[in-house]
C-alpha cells in the first residue's frame, strides 16, 4: 500500500498528488491537519531517515519557534515538535512497503513508479 502523508493545502503536496493521479498510481492520502501524526511512524521515519531530513527548517513554522527551541533541537525535541506541529515536517512523505521518500521529485517518482 502506498501512502502519502502531508497537508492538503500545501503546494508541493498538490503537485505530488496531481502527478500520482495523472500516472494512475493508487495511494492513500493521510492529512496531518485532519488525522494527526502517528508518533510511532514519526519515530520509524526518524530512525530510517534522520530527524534533520524530516524537519523543515526553511518554513514559517520553524521561524515561529522560539530561538531557544531551535538552538536546542535534537531528535527527542524534534519528534515532540513534529508531533505537536505537523506543518513543520517536510512534505510530502511517500511510503511504500520498502521505501520512504521525502519531498516531491519527479525523477524519483518516475523511477519508483514508471520503471
Amino acid at each position: 500500500m502506498i501512502k502519502l502523508y502531508g497537508i492538503a493545502n500545501c503546494d508541493t503536496m498538490r503537485k505530488a498528488r496531481q502527478w500520482l493521479d495523472e500516472h494512475g498510481v493508487d495511494y492513500e492520502f493521510h492529512d496531518y491537519k485532519k488525522q494527526g501524526v502517528n508518533p510511532v511512524l514519526l519515530r520509524e521515519w526518524c530512525g530510517a531517515l534522520g530527524w534533520k531530513q524530516l524537519m523543515n527548517t526553511r518554513g514559517t513554522t520553524w521561524r515561529k519557534l522560539p530561538e531557544a527551541t531551535r538552538e536546542q533541537m535534537d531528535e527527542t525535541l524534534a519528534l515532540a515538535v513534529m508531533e505537536d506541529q505537523p506543518s513543520i515536517s517536510k512534505r510530502p512523505i511517500l511510503t511504500t512497503e520498502t521505501q520512504q521518500l521525502i519531498g516531491f521529485d519527479i525523477e524519483r517518482y518516475q523511477h519508483l513508479f514508471l520503471h
